[in-house]
């Protein structure tokens, strides 16, 4: 009985946590697809290729490290969210866009789900975020890929 008991109480603690939203039951949905996240290394190939067609690039982070990139700031900030609205606004919606912003692993990154759900609500089709999933030195610099003077 006591033992019944305590696993009637388990349940009960771990349905409430679930119901608080505490724990997942499944993965969590990212507002990007597998698709959307561009590999450092094309985003290099692609800046040292300077006659291929390049993207519009924006830090939504702490600081703009990748040549040509147009700094908007961290975008877990409202003010700085408008900043980028305002930045694509007139951009063609199957512009290539890239965002990044590499402050710290994108899994608990403030900047990029806002920035890229901002881009989804604008109906743009051809936008990525770039994929740094440790953060801008580990993923990027330390591969020597170009940065900002």
């Amino acid at each position: 009985m006591k033992k019944n008991f305590s696993i009637m109480f388990l349940l009960a603690i771990l349905a409430t946590f679930i119901a608080c939203g505490q724990v997942s039951t499944s993965a969590s949905k990212e507002p990007w697809t597998s698709a959307q996240l561009l590999a450092p290394a094309e985003l290099a190939k692609t800046l040292n290729t300077p006659d291929a067609p390049q993207p519009f690039i924006y830090c939504i982070g702490p600081s703009a490290v990748i040549p040509n990139s147009v700094y908007i700031g961290s975008t877990g900030e409202k003010a700085n969210l408008d900043k980028l609205k305002k930045a694509v606004e007139n951009l063609p919606k199957d512009a290539s866009i890239v965002i990044y912003c590499g402050c710290c692993p994108y899994s608990r990154c403030p900047n990029v789900r806002p920035a890229f759900n901002l881009l989804n609500q604008m109906q743009f089709k051809n936008h990525k975020l770039l994929d740094l999933p440790t953060n801008i030195k580990v993923d990027w610099i330390d591969h020597g890929y170009p940065v900002s003077e």
